[in-house]
């Protein structure tokens, strides 16, 4: 068998060259490790403790209306402008046109229409929670919070079908999110020093393992 000499320099050449094992995880996954690791931290320090009653509540204790933020923009059209792709506005900062992704149900939808900015701790948890002890300031400036993870982009039927449920009740059917809800839901009762119960702890460890 003839082996051409530029044939068995290729192999020597190859062989020369060391193994490079291929990370398993990317940047993006290891830095949801670490962001989880710190959530099951934040979640041993929140209170465990049994609901308080809903009595009292009403969506008006926690925003008779969406604040406003910058301008003419209020909360919700600056998370809509946020969470969009190709967003166009009017003068008055209402999305005329967009493309928004629900991350809860996997959805594409180009109506507003069909979105829903969402309370991550919906208002009336919250109110069960420990929020029904603040001060009307306080619970506005908590629906309104555009520096945590609390308010965000979904569709509106599956807005809908969460209501004013917690982790151990309702969870986003795209089970690729849960690891993303729980830790947003961790930090924002923890800044707030909302408690949890016990079936919600146990709901959102159980989701932290997909991350």
């Amino acid at each position: 068998m003839i082996f051409w000499r530029g044939t068995i320099v290729a192999v020597l050449t190859l062989l020369a060259i060391p193994f490079v094992a291929v990370p398993r995880a990317s940047a993006d996954t290891r830095e949801q490790t670490d962001t989880a690791a710190a959530a099951r931290r934040m979640l041993g320090q929140l209170k465990v403790a049994k609901a308080l009653s809903i009595r009292g509540y009403s969506h008006r204790r926690f925003q008779p209306r969406w604040a406003h933020h910058k301008g003419t923009c209020n909360a919700r059209e600056m998370v809509l402008a946020r969470d969009a792709r190709r967003i166009r506005k009017n003068a008055a900062c209402h999305p005329v046109k967009g493309l928004w992704y629900s991350p809860y149900d996997g959805k594409w939808l180009k109506s507003e229409k069909k979105v829903d900015v969402d309370h991550v701790v919906p208002l009336a948890y919250a109110w069960r929670s420990g929020a029904r002890r603040w001060s009307q300031a306080q619970r506005r400036a908590f629906a309104n919070d555009l520096t945590r993870p609390e308010l965000i982009v979904v569709s509106h039927s599956v807005n809908m079908a969460k209501g004013g449920q917690g982790p151990q009740s309702w969870r986003p059917p795209r089970r690729a999110y849960w690891c993303r809800y729980a830790i947003s839901w961790i930090t924002v009762k923890h800044h707030y020093r909302l408690f949890v119960t016990r079936k919600e702890r146990v709901a959102l460890l159980n989701m932290l393992r997909t991350c």
